[in-house]
């Protein structure tokens, strides 16, 4: 007998004592919700994602950030003429920018539908690349919603939050996960990432965003990451890097680290021979 399953064996004798003797502290939810059982949790958060991911031979992931408040082009597109025709300015403006974000939105849809059909074509599973987003709305759906149409598995690493952050319908719910911690979950998002497309996006998209190119920046991802910031108008127009250059917090080479692009068609074979030219 495996060892597996000899500890499945000892389990179901717990199980059993449980019955009739006190309640082992792994059964006791009462504990495990509790202050003093955080760190089991934790590690729970870290645990459970690395085994389902190497049940599914899932070893590299191409993550995607963005707007969770962004819609489609269709809807943005129903609001806009509601808007038009209510007269109202204000909604009328926020409609409009809303179409500026919906274009976005079928372009995050389009450059990952691109990049799950090229990996499907790779012949070895291990090292084929898996669309990863925070699986909720807006930029996140787009980008599982790519993969889906292309009939790829895509993964979404939800977070528990109380506004915005609900689970889209087109991630792959075997290899998705919600999680109450943000660290785990950027944990998760950065272990397995071998290229990082970013969207425009809000607070969330810029800690994330953030996040990586400090990693890139200070060597703790080793890999010659590939990290796309999709939208010139947005980024040129929200984030001058040439003051942070300016001022001297940065320098020439951190500027590398990252391209602008607004093509997806362009973005994905800049990524495809990036990704060819690093892992395969």
């Amino acid at each position: 007998m495996s060892k597996s399953s000899l500890e499945e064996t000892s389990l179901e004798q717990d199980y059993q004592t449980d019955k009739t003797w006190r309640q082992r502290a792994y059964r006791d939810m009462e504990f495990i919700k509790s202050p003093a059982a955080r760190p089991v949790r934790i590690l729970s958060e870290i645990i459970a994602p690395g085994q389902t991911f190497e049940q599914e031979q899932i070893y590299n992931t191409i993550v995607f950030f963005g707007s969770a408040r962004s819609i489609d082009q269709e809807q943005a597109q129903t609001n806009l003429e509601a808007a038009e025709k209510a007269g109202n300015l204000l909604e009328l403006g926020r409609a409009k920018m809303a179409m500026k974000l919906a274009h976005y939105y079928e372009q995050a849809a389009i450059l990952s539908k691109h990049l799950s059909e090229w990996s499907m074509e790779i012949v070895q599973p291990e090292k084929r690349f898996t669309i990863c987003s925070g699986g909720g709305p807006g930029m996140m759906e787009a980008a599982n919603r790519g993969a889906n149409e292309a009939g790829a598995s895509s993964i979404g690493l939800n977070i528990a939050l109380p506004h915005e952050q609900m689970p889209n319908p087109y991630q792959t719910p075997r290899i998705s996960f919600e999680f109450h911690y943000f660290f785990t979950r950027k944990y998760w998002f950065a272990n397995q990432a071998r290229c990082l497309i970013v969207f425009p996006g809000g607070y969330g998209t810029m800690d994330e965003l953030f996040e990586f190119l400090t990693l890139r920046q200070t060597g703790k991802i080793v890999l010659q990451m590939p990290i796309v910031l999709f939208g010139r108008e947005f980024w040129e127009d929200f984030l001058n890097f040439d003051q942070l250059l300016k001022w001297g917090v940065i320098n020439q080479q951190d500027m590398e680290l990252f391209t602008i692009m607004d093509d997806p068609d362009e973005a994905f074979e800049y990524i495809k021979t990036s990704l060819i030219e690093e892992l395969l």
